[in-house]
């Protein structure tokens, strides 16, 4: 009888463990060169125990071996709005993304109308889409908060089920957050000086904050709050920005109230390369095969190219777009990229090991490397060429997908 509470014990705990072979392993690591033969350890914890040569690295007996073409980390889509807008695309179901009841909302979170049952979060996932940074869509002055989470979180209950929960406050400077009919702001001039204005508000708080004892603090402000966090440096504004001359603004707000600047699309970007070097500030670059009107219309298909080559460091993402599916999946983007001029290497380095250094998560996603998350995408050839498909998808140890796209 003592046997039996001994053996479900066991059987309980059994470790996870699997090995993934793949002829060309991009560990995405060094100069970013896939190695030929490789093979990934995946330990029971969810966490990667070897990675390197066949030759190498012995799979223990036992363990189940996943094989593929071609093996990458989970791919980081490091701007998107998966999980609030949603593939019904009913602004009363499933589109969270704007809340348009005033042009500045900093306290909006992404963590409080994110729907990991999306879809479109599946869709994204099954092409090797492990981790998305989410949230608010540009369109407002200030939309919301932004967070990074694994695409396999169907909902949010506690703060370990997401990388970050709360990433950056998105801001948009252009026609994207222009007001008509004498609505504000309702021109450039106006946008900044709003924009400035409650800059100066914050700051006003967060010295004010510091300043109270414990039992004199003042009451509380979750706009201020959010846009405190701002200026402390705690998280970026993350500034959509395509023209050069919203860019500019973006840059010398940056410059006055010493915040952390992310330029987010900046169609732009690649004509002002040199005063973004300069700034040291990064570009979470507008999908490839974005439309080319309105602010992007100097929108080029060489655009990733060209900031690679001025040393400008950059990712790729999947954006926003106000058509349907308005979910773009970043590998596509990838492979545009690379097809305009990009190395492919480093196409997908912009989406794993350069967007995870981009959110501040290199330690944990983004490479192949002993200590980080299990997180692998599975290929049946070149992940960059449309006749390849996802075969499977491992997220922290686990296979997530078996779906071939």
């Amino acid at each position: 009888m003592r046997a039996i509470p001994l053996l479900f014990l066991t059987t309980a705990v059994l470790p996870a463990q699997m090995a993934v072979r793949a002829t060309h392993l991009h560990l995405m690591t060094g100069d970013l060169k896939p190695i030929v033969n490789g093979v990934v350890l995946c330990g029971a914890d969810g966490k990667i125990v070897q990675a390197g040569l066949a030759s190498e690295v012995v799979i223990p007996e036992g363990w189940p071996v996943h094989e593929a073409a071609v093996v990458t980390p989970g791919l980081v889509d490091a701007r998107s709005t998966a999980g609030m807008s949603g593939i019904l695309n009913w602004d009363s179901r499933d589109q969270e993304q704007f809340e348009h009841s005033a042009p500045m909302q900093p306290e909006l979170r992404a963590v409080d109308a994110f729907n990991g049952r999306d879809p479109l979060v599946q869709w994204l996932r099954e092409f090797g889409v492990t981790t998305i940074h989410t949230g608010h869509a540009p369109g407002e002055l200030i939309s919301g908060q932004t967070m990074v989470l694994k695409t396999n979180v169907e909902s949010v209950t506690k703060k370990e089920d997401v990388l970050n929960g709360f990433a950056g406050v998105a801001a948009t400077l252009g026609s994207g957050s222009l007001k008509g009919e004498g609505k504000s702001p309702g021109t450039r001039g106006k946008s900044v000086a709003m924009l400035r204005a409650d800059l100066i508000k914050a700051k006003a708080y967060v010295e004010k904050v510091a300043k109270a004892e414990a039992d004199k603090q003042p009451d509380r402000d979750l706009h201020l709050e959010a846009m405190g966090a701002v200026l402390r440096r705690e998280v970026p504004l993350i500034v959509t920005a395509d023209r050069h001359h919203d860019i500019a603004a973006a840059l010398r707000l940056s410059v006055e109230f010493g915040f952390r600047l992310v330029i987010d699309s900046g169609a732009d970007a690649w004509m002002m390369a040199e005063e973004i070097k300069k700034a040291g500030v990064p570009v979470i670059l507008h999908p490839t095969m974005a439309r080319a009107a309105g602010d992007k219309e100097n929108l080029t298909f060489g655009a990733a190219a060209k900031l690679q080559e001025a040393g400008i460091p950059f990712a790729l993402q999947s954006g926003y777009e106000a058509y349907v599916p308005k979910t773009r999946v970043v590998l596509f983007e990838a492979g545009m990229a690379a097809a305009h001029g990009l190395a492919p290497e480093q196409a997908l380095a912009a989406c794993t090991i350069r967007a995870a250094e981009l959110l501040g998560l290199k330690e944990r996603i983004g490479s192949l490397e002993v200590g980080k998350d299990a997180d692998l995408a599975l290929y049946d050839g070149d992940p960059l060429e449309t006749t390849s498909h996802c075969i499977k998808v491992i997220i922290d140890g686990k296979v997530v997908s078996e779906v071939k796209r």
